[in-house]
Formats: structure tokens, C-alpha cells, sequence
């Protein structure tokens, strides 16, 4: 670990990163839910398994991973003799990385009433919960623990959370952030419109007070008011993130947010007529395009967040969206999607595809310059996250949504391992549960996936799951999604 993210983890732990919260002691799961359990808790042990071990480290061919109940006891070359009493599961042409930690993971979905396929639609745009298929799809895919990046209804990711933690339903473990803390504008009809900074601080205050363990600013917040969330959220020992607009990065960073969402896509600092306070037209956009890897601009502002220890969430899944056809359909994902919800996005999807060539080619450079920007940051010892965002788009499903950023990480330029660290060891540090998940070690927590493959060698072979581990109770990967299967859209 480089001296820039050591910085990161003392400021992670002593900022009050609480474990309890999130990784609370597991509970045993309901006798409904037994039906998809694939391997019991016990001893086990997962046998000539190769274990990528989310460090970035190379591969370890032909190992045993042994499991005692909820946490990992050893790694051991497969050639010593497997301890009596432990259940052996030969694993040859299998390899096993840590559970996925999603940092901008979602529990609904946005719809947008009467859409057409001209991308008519009626207001209010409106967003409904996805309280069972959304925790499901994502243990499914092999997120075992996540944050929900903003909450539309807080009280149900709230309950959900205890749900999961208590056994009587399944799910990842839950980093419940608070209610948007939106400005004055927004595009939601259900988020809160904060009236100033004293409202932005009473709402981190109530929320925190209720039990949510991160907070979100958005993209109509106001400087001030970020600051007096800030200023709250890190009073009570806790961490908020934005996907900004009105306020920049380098503003950002100054009042001492600790994460920002999107990569670089919403950076506004560049933007033509941008007023303080204001989301300018271009939302980003017009800053992206402007903004080269490497360019004055890009290296002060990669300082500032290395500096000031900003963590920055990739999300490249969203926005690959924009990129006309560059997205192949994914036929299991598509299965989730509610026929409704389908059609929505297959609309979309050919809108894209439509776009003038002018307007192509600006997404793109955007798409370029931010790939750039992200391998950057990590060069200099930035600490990169990652996470889908998956929202409205129905391209971007939960823990599909999860497993196609690695790839995407490494279509950017990152290596498999070094991809494998960014989506698990990397959120890990963040939360300040380094010791607890995030990689394969002893004493660590058995939340593992097993995938048939290489990932090492062959990023998309992290699609082909089999069982998912959490707290060493192996989760049938194929059931959860039949359990779901046309639903995600609708509940």
C-alpha cells in the first residue's frame, strides 16, 4: 500500500469509521431463505481454487481456501493435507476473489411515466423502491457489501438493512446513506429541498440520529450548505460523497467533502458561465471535454485530491451508456428487467445510437479524458472506488451493473488485478473495513465469489458466478437471479 492511501486508511479509522453498522455479527437465515443456500456455514474448504486476492497481487494457482463459520482461517498451497473435520469442495478451473464492496450501489429505480421511443415522457418523473429484487440481484453477482449512494426512502434501506443483518431477508451488507441533500432545484419530486445550511446540517444530524452510516450531497447543493453537512456528518464520525454540480471539485475538496461520485464526468470547474451556487447548463459536460489527462488543469486538480485525501468513485457503466452501441445487451440481465422496464431501455438505447455525429464525438472525448483522468488519480496515489449506478437506465443493473465496471476498468487501462482491487480492497479501505473484507486473508471475513475462469487473464470471466460467499454461508448465485427473474422494475 502506497503512502498516499496508508494517509487515506489513518484518516479512514480515525475519522470514526464505525465497522459495527455495517458489518454487523451475522445472524442465522431464516429456514424460507435456506433454499438458497448452496453451502451451509461450517468448515470448508474450497480446494485447487486459484484466489485472487484483491490486494492487486498476481494470482495464487492451485490453493485451498479454508472457511471456519463466518471467517477466513487460511490459505494454503492445495498440496498440504486438508484439516480433519473440514467439508472439502473441489474447485479446479475455478478462481476465487473478496466480495464485491459497491460504492454507488442504488435500492430503486427511476421511471419516467408514459416514455416513448422520442423520449417523451409525462411528469412527475418519479422513483420506486426496489426492496427485494435489488439486494438479491446484487448477492447474486457477488456484492456483499454496498453502499446505497443516496437514499430515495431512507426508513426502507434502513429496515432492509436489519432485515439482512437479522437473517429474514438476503442481501449485501448495508452502508445506508441518508436522503439526497439536494438544494433548492431538483429533478426528483421526492427528494428534500434544502432552505439553507442549517436545514443541510439538522437533516445529516436526524439521519444520522436514525442510523444512516453515510451521507450524499447532490448536484443543486450550495457551498455552504455542503459545508454544514460536512461539518456534521464528520462530527458524528461519518463520511459524505457527491455527485456535484453547482459546487466543483476543487471547491469540494477545499470544504472537505471525502468522496466524489462519477469519476470526472461532473467536475463543472471548466464550464462556460458557471455562477457560484448554480448548476450550469452543461452539468459537467463542457469541463470533461476541456479537461485532458496530463493538462495543467487535470494535474492541479488530481493534486488538490490526493492532497486532501478526496476519494473518487468511478462509474463507468452509466455513462458507457452514452456511447452509441458500445454497451452489447446482456441476455441474463435483460431476464431481470420487467417487460415494461425493458422497453424503456431499449428506447433509450436506439435514442443514443441516434445522436448526431457532432454530439457523438464530444460524449466520447468525454468518455476518453475520463478514463485518462481515473488512471491518473491512481497513479498519484489516489484512492479510486467503483460502483454502477444503477439508476434508470436499465442497461445498468444492479450486481450486473457491479461486474460490468470491472470490465470497463480495464477496457480503460487498468489491469484485471489491479481492477479487482478497485471494486473490493479499495471500498474497503474507504469505509475504514480494511481488517474485516476487501481481500482474501486469515482472519478476514468469508464473504469470497467463486467464479468459473480466470479473471486474472480474462476480466469477463468475473460473469460466470457459482456460489457467492457471505459470513462463509455460500449463496446459490443461479437461484437468486430465478428468484427475480422480469421482476427488477417493479419491485
Amino acid at each position: 500500500m502506497n503512502l498516499h492511501l496508508l494517509a487515506f486508511t489513518a484518516l479512514a479509522v480515525g475519522s470514526g469509521a464505525a465497522s459495527a453498522p455495517i458489518l454487523d455479527p451475522p445472524a442465522p437465515l431464516s429456514a424460507e431463505l435456506q433454499q438458497y443456500v448452496r453451502v451451509p456455514a461450517g468448515r470448508i474448504a474450497l480446494t485447487h481454487v486459484r484466489v485472487i486476492d484483491g490486494t492487486g497481487a498476481a494470482p495464487i494457482e492451485d490453493s485451498t481456501v479454508l472457511i471456519d463459520g463466518p471467517k477466513i482461517a487460511a490459505v494454503q498451497p492445495a498440496s498440504a493435507a486438508v484439516p480433519a473435520g473440514y467439508r472439502a469442495i473441489d474447485l479446479s478451473g475455478a478462481s476465487v476473489i473478496p466480495g464485491l464492496v459497491g460504492m454507488h450501489n442504488h435500492m430503486f429505480y427511476i421511471a419516467r411515466p408514459n416514455l416513448d421511443a422520442s423520449g417523451k415522457a409525462e411528469e412527475p418523473l418519479v422513483v420506486p423502491q426496489m426492496t427485494f429484487s435489488a439486494p438479491r440481484l446484487y448477492l447474486a453477482n457477488g456484492v456483499t457489501t454496498m453502499r446505497t449512494t443516496g437514499s430515495v426512502e431512507p426508513y426502507a434501506d434502513l429496515n432492509v438493512k436489519r432485515e439482512i443483518d437479522t437473517g429474514h431477508l438476503i442481501g449485501p451488507h448495508m452502508d445506508v446513506t441518508g436522503p439526497y441533500l439536494e438544494g433548492g432545484d431538483s429533478y426528483f419530486i421526492q427528494m428534500h429541498r434544502l432552505t439553507g445550511p442549517e436545514d443541510a446540517r439538522k437533516t445529516v444530524a436526524f439521519w444520522a440520529d436514525q442510523g444512516a452510516t453515510s451521507f450524499k450531497a447532490y448536484m443543486n447543493i450550495t457551498r455552504a450548505e455542503l459545508k454544514a453537512a460536512v461539518d456534521e456528518a464528520h462530527r458524528r464520525g461519518l463520511k459524505i460523497t457527491g455527485h456535484l454540480c453547482a459546487v466543483t471539485y476543487p471547491e469540494a475538496a477545499a470544504i472537505g467533502i471525502d468522496d466524489l461520485e462519477h469519476g470526472f464526468f461532473v467536475n463543472t470547474q471548466l464550464d462556460p458561465g458557471k455562477q457560484p451556487d448554480k448548476c450550469s447548463d452543461s452539468a459537467g459536460d463542457a469541463t470533461i471535454a476541456r479537461m485532458k489527462p496530463g493538462s495543467p488543469e487535470a494535474d492541479a486538480l488530481i493534486k488538490l485530491l490526493v492532497d486532501r485525501h478526496v476519494a473518487v468513485t468511478s462509474t463507468l457503466p452509466v455513462f458507457a451508456q452514452s456511447l452509441p452501441l458500445h454497451e452489447a445487451l446482456n441476455p441474463r440481465a435483460m431476464a431481470a428487467l420487467t417487460p415494461e422496464a425493458r422497453e424503456a431501455y431499449l428506447y433509450n438505447r436506439n435514442r443514443a445510437a441516434s445522436r448526431p455525429a457532432a454530439r457523438t464525438a464530444e460524449i466520447r472525448q468525454g468518455w476518453e479524458n475520463d478514463l485518462g483522468l481515473e488512471r491518473q488519480f491512481v497513479a498519484a496515489g489516489g484512492l479510486l472506488l467503483a460502483g454502477p449506478d444503477p439508476t434508470g437506465n436499465g442497461g445498468v443493473i444492479p450486481g450486473f451493473g457491479d461486474l460490468r465496471g470491472l470490465e470497463l476498468l480495464v477496457e480503460g487501462g487498468f489491469t484485471p488485478v489491479e481492477a479487482i482491487r478497485i471494486a473490493t480492497l479499495n471500498g474497503a479501505v474507504f469505509e475504514g473495513l480494511q481488517d474485516r473484507i476487501g481481500s482474501i486473508a486469515p482472519g478476514k471475513d468469508a464473504d469470497l465469489v467463486v467464479v468459473r475462469g480466470n479473471p486474472a487473464a480474462n476480466i469477463n470471466d468475473v460473469e460466470n458466478i457459482e456460489t457467492v460467499f457471505k459470513d462463509g454461508i455460500g449463496f446459490d448465485s443461479a437461484k437468486l437471479l430465478e428468484s427475480v427473474k422480469g421482476r427488477y422494475g417493479e419491485y
